[in-house]
C-alpha cells in the first residue's frame, strides 16, 4: 500500500469495529442490568409516583395537556441556549452573516415566547 493508507473495503473496517463495539456494549448493558437488578419489592416501590398515579389501580388518569405544553416550552428554550452558546463563542469569526442569522433565529424564538406568554403558558398556578 502506497502511503500506508487503507483502500477499498478496508477503509470501512474502523466503522465496522465501532458498530460491533456499540452493539456489544448495548447488549452487555441490558444483560448486566437484568442479572444485577434487585428483585425485592418494598413499600417505597409500591407508593404513589410524583405524578399522583398509584401503581396497580387499573388505568391511570391522563396527564393534563398543560404538562406536555410546559415540557415543550422547556425543550424550545433549551435548544435556544444550545444555539446561542456557540454563536457567542465564535461571534467575531461569523461576521455579518452570523449576526443576521442569529437575529432571525431570535426573532423566531421571540414570536414563540410572546405567543406562549399571551396564552398564559408561563403562569405556574
Amino acid at each position: 500500500l502506497a502511503g500506508g493508507g487503507l483502500t477499498g473495503v478496508g477503509q470501512y473496517l474502523p466503522v465496522l469495529v465501532l458498530a460491533i463495539l456499540a452493539t456489544a456494549f448495548g447488549v452487555l448493558s441490558l444483560l448486566a442490568s437484568k442479572l444485577l437488578a434487585p428483585r425485592n419489592t418494598h413499600a417505597a416501590k409500591r407508593s404513589a409516583y410524583e405524578s399522583g398515579i398509584v401503581p396497580g389501580e387499573g388505568t391511570p388518569e391522563r396527564f393534563p395537556v398543560r404538562f406536555y405544553l410546559i415540557a415543550m416550552i422547556f425543550i424550545v428554550f433549551d435548544i435556544e441556549i444550545i444555539f446561542l452558546y456557540p454563536w457567542a463563542v465564535h461571534f467575531d469569526a461569523l461576521g455579518l452573516f452570523g449576526l443576521i442569522a442569529m437575529v432571525l433565529f431570535l426573532v423566531n424564538v421571540s414570536i414563540a415566547y410572546a405567543y406562549e406568554w399571551r396564552r398564559g403558558g408561563l403562569e405556574w398556578d
